[in-house]
């Protein structure tokens, strides 16, 4: 499975230790897990100390060469170490990976307005090395993602962490992706919408019920599921044992997405476990 955390959510150390140990329990069970983070507000808030400022279209971050190379130092050093170091304290081996490491993530530019590279070094994940990680996960380590990848001009580029969590997912034939966020699921004011369907979120997007960052979780969730994952699932990080819950098909409180049109033989399937 992939989990998601949200760079909002390595803000606080409690925090981080409560899904680490978390991560350490599931990984212990036998599931494979592949954790990808984000970094968003520390990310930003080292660039207002550096002096420069973030910039961001539909969601995305401008990211020039100055932008990138604090991205790589924040993104895969400091919060990709420690998530690793969390995980590992409670009680499973985990590794950080950033981009090129094993030639793991692979990347290409992303194209803004027709344009390849418009928004500087962001790109979208093209390849994983999934023989890679299998020999981690056959070791008994939780190999923990920052969100870059590797071009093939040699450069490194800053990708969302929720695209690159849900193409993590399609290349891995994951069974599950769980986002984990600062908010305890998809809200329609202060509702949290127990269960949603691609169709669903369309019309979320287009009423304007939900925006920014959640646009583009929720856009993820539909790649992750057209590729195959069956279950996708958005989850409160600091809810207790909430990651625990939503992994191993319990009730938890969260947002379960399904799939738009989901076949004729899991329809039973689907009605019976959203009732759980």
């Amino acid at each position: 499975m992939v989990v998601k955390l949200a760079g909002a959510l390595l803000d606080d150390a409690a925090t981080v230790d409560l899904i680490a140990k978390q991560v350490a329990d599931l990984a212990a069970q036998g599931h494979e897990i592949l954790v990808v983070h984000g970094g968003g507000k520390i990310f930003t808030a080292t660039l207002a100390r550096m002096g420069i400022t973030s910039r961001f279209v539909n969601g995305l971050r401008v990211t020039d060469g100055e932008t990138r190379d604090v991205a790589v130092m924040v993104l895969g050093g400091l919060l990709n170490k420690r998530v690793a170091a969390a995980i590992t304290r409670a009680g499973r081996p985990a590794v950080g990976l950033a981009a090129s490491d094993a030639g793991c993530f692979k990347a290409q530019p992303f194209q803004h307005d027709e344009v390849t590279g418009g928004l500087g070094y962001v790109g979208y994940l093209t390849g994983v090395n999934v023989d890679f990680l299998e020999s981690l996960w056959s070791a008994g380590v939780v190999p923990v993602a920052s969100c870059l990848g590797a071009g093939p001009d040699g450069e490194l580029y800053n990708i969302n962490a929720d695209q690159m969590a849900a193409a993590c997912a399609e290349f891995i034939g994951a069974e599950r992706l769980i986002f984990l966020t600062d908010v305890a699921g998809v809200l329609d004011g202060d509702k949290v919408l127990r269960s949603l369907t691609g169709r669903e979120i369309e019309m979320l997007i287009l009423s304007h019920k939900v925006s920014g960052g959640m646009v583009l979780k929720l856009e993820a969730c539909k790649r992750a599921l057209s590729a195959g994952v069956a279950e996708v699932r958005i989850v409160g990080g600091a809810t207790p044992k909430g990651l625990l819950a939503a992994a191993n098909g319990m009730r938890f409180s969260g947002t379960r997405v399904k799939p738009m049109y989901p076949a004729a033989s899991t329809v039973r399937v689907q009605e019976a476990a959203s009732a759980d």
